[in-house]
């Protein structure tokens, strides 16, 4: 499912329009991107956990030469699906 069809089945299931529906899903990923460039953690009650997660420095190895190279600190999103979530994909 991509976003518009995400912000059509929003719009049916909530029985509004598809612009009212697009508003509000923007509105959530807004949300909860804000957050994570927060470092804020997301908890949505029977979904899931949005969360930032920090990943250290590391030497890795260019494929193509062999040589080393630094990898820099970075930061990742990480979910961990929520325990209703889990029931309903199982």
């Amino acid at each position: 499912m991509n976003k518009a069809e995400l912000i059509d089945a929003v719009a049916q299931k909530a029985a509004i329009t598809k612009s009212s529906a697009k508003k509000a899903v923007d509105a959530v990923l807004d949300v909860v991107s804000e957050s994570l460039t927060k470092e804020e953690k997301v908890m949505i009650v029977g979904f899931g956990t949005f969360q930032v997660s920090k990943r250290d420095a590391r030497i890795g190895r260019n494929p193509m030469s062999g040589a080393t190279i630094k990898i820099p600190p970075k930061n990742t999103v990480k979910f961990s699906a929520g325990a209703t979530l889990k029931s309903k994909v199982n």
